[in-house]
């Protein structure tokens, strides 16, 4: 029962991010009034909802959050057992621990489009929602505001253009971007150990194993 560990590395996350979420809900305002400086003037908590995908996307309503909330079940389910399969396999655990944050991060914004719109009532549903459940909005806070103005015009593709916002995110964002950054970093460590498995033998190992069965051969007669 060991790859336990692993599911509770998301539960841990789903707690974190939940947490926070309510937090900003009860104790800050909505907008920039409510905003709170935590490293200067380019790092700051603001609160703000998002009814579509991570990082402020959005699918097209009124069905579009449903179909997404829907491929958030299925892909969660999806990861839930690739972490079993993963572990199953002798997976290296940095992959593992990865994957969970991954599955942490996917399940808490799915809380949110299931449950928010009926915990928290219509300040939480998505306007124009036939019903709350399934049309919850997702709960951001953690801004990362970049100086307004313009790219230098000497830059490549994007000189002259105005600096865009970066989206606003929550925890469970976060998790998802890390999971997925540190497997594209450590891609040979995490999945190295199957191409060497895959590896042929070499000429002085195939001689060597075959020298083996001959000697059990003639112990055996």
């Amino acid at each position: 029962m060991k790859y336990w560990k692993y599911y509770l590395v998301a539960l841990l996350v789903i707690l974190i991010d939940q947490l926070s979420k309510w937090a900003v809900h009860h104790y800050m305002q909505p907008g920039m009034g409510g905003e709170v400086p935590v490293f200067g003037d380019w790092f700051k908590l603001h609160y703000t909802t998002n009814p579509g995908m991570a990082f402020g996307f959005e699918l097209p309503p009124p069905y579009g959050k449903i179909v997404l909330t829907v491929f958030r079940l299925i892909a969660v389910s999806g990861i839930t057992y690739y972490i079993y399969r993963l572990w199953k396999h002798r997976a290296p655990a940095g992959l593992l621990v990865c994957i969970a944050l991954i599955l942490g991060g996917a399940i808490g914004n799915l809380v949110d489009s299931i449950f928010y719109g009926v915990v928290y009532g219509p300040a939480l549903t998505v306007y124009g929602a036939p019903t709350p459940w399934l049309h919850g909005q997702v709960i951001d806070m953690l801004f990362v505001d970049f100086p307004d103005g313009f790219f230098p015009s000497s830059w490549p593709l994007v000189g002259g253009k105005v600096i865009p916002d970066f989206p606003i995110f929550n925890i469970a964002d976060s998790s998802i971007f890390i999971g997925v950054a540190l497997i594209l970093l450590n891609q040979t460590r995490f999945y190295g150990h199957q191409y060497e498995e895959a590896k042929p033998l070499a000429a002085e190992d195939t001689e060597a194993a075959q020298s083996r069965r001959d000697a059990e051969a003639r112990e055996v007669v």
